[in-house]
This record gives structure tokens, sequence and C-alpha cells, in this order.
């Protein structure tokens, strides 16, 4: 297994996961219905948004698995989030050298992964919108296009809730000067 390196950038990339105010939050309809669409469109048994924060994975939307949170150091999304292309795909873990012997394909049958970062105004890549399968397999050009579609509708999701908590700032701001 080779664990994913941080970006250059990652003292920066980190202030700006925590400025969307989403880590450890509960679940949210909006999230799930995204991460059960894209399950059900590339027919896969799992799909998550991931939230990378400094030691690991939160997961603010996890369709297939029972858990909110992974180590960083066996992530995926970890190598997603520093690829330029706009989705990472391995289509079969168990003949990658940087998954092969992860615990997430040998204990948990991660076999397929396919990743799109999800990129912030500013260029900073925040986590993914990503599926697992337990099996070898590819993506139709179509489901790519609807993945990368779905990754900027999170975004969107995060820059309105970030600027809900600004204005609940604001607005608190103003009520104490009164």
């Amino acid at each position: 297994m080779i664990a994913p390196q941080n970006p250059s950038n990652e003292k920066e990339r980190l202030a700006e996961v925590k400025s969307y105010g989403l880590l450890d939050t509960l679940p949210e309809e909006e999230y799930d219905d995204i991460t059960s669409l894209i399950a059900e469109v590339c027919n896969t048994p799992i799909s998550l948004i991931t939230l990378l924060d400094r030691d690991r994975n939160f997961l603010k939307s996890h369709h297939g698995v029972p858990f909110n949170q992974s180590p960083r150091n066996i992530s995926f999304c970890g190598h997603a989030i520093l690829e330029p292309a706009p989705i990472f795909i391995i289509e079969d873990a168990r003949i990658d050298p940087r998954f092969a012997d992860n615990p997430l394909v040998t204990e948990h049958n991660a076999v397929f992964y396919a990743g799109v970062p999800l990129i912030a105004k500013n260029g900073m890549a925040l986590g993914t919108l990503c599926i697992f399968d337990t099996k070898p397999r590819k993506l139709s050009e179509k489901q790519q296009n609807i993945v990368i579609a779905m990754a900027k509708q999170v975004i969107k999701l995060f820059e309105l809730h970030r600027n809900n908590l600004t204005l609940e700032q604001t607005k608190t701001s103003l009520q104490r000067r009164n």
C-alpha cells in the first residue's frame, strides 16, 4: 500500500475545509439524495461525500456503509485530490500497487473506486464525491459525466452552507450591537 501524500498547500487546504463548518455535522437529506442517486446511476453499492480532515475522511454522506469516518492514511480519496484529472478511477484496486494491500481492499473488498475531487472556488480540494464497488468495473462516459456534474452540485451545497453560516454570524453580531 502507498499512503496518499499531503498536498503542498495542506495547511491552507485544511483551513479551507474547516471554513465550511461541515466537519462532524449530522447527515442532511440534500447530500444523502446525491449519494443515493449516484449509487443508483453507477450501479454501485457505495457512494460517499467525503471531506479530508488532517487524519481522517469525514463522510458527510455515506450510502452503503455504516460509518461516518475512516483513516486518511488508507484513503483512496487522499489520492484522488492530488490528481489533475476531473475523475480519478481505479478499475481494480487489487492489482494497483497503491491499493493492493490496503485494508479497504483486503478487509472490506473495495475493488473499484471512482472519485471526483470537490474543488472550492479558490482551487483547494476539500474532499470527493466517490463510489466504490466490490468487483472490477468501468464507468461509461455518461456515468462519469453525471458524477462530475453532481460533484459540482455538492460544491454549490457546501458554498450555500458556508454562506448561511456567515449570515448567521453577521446576524448575531448585529443583534449584539443593538
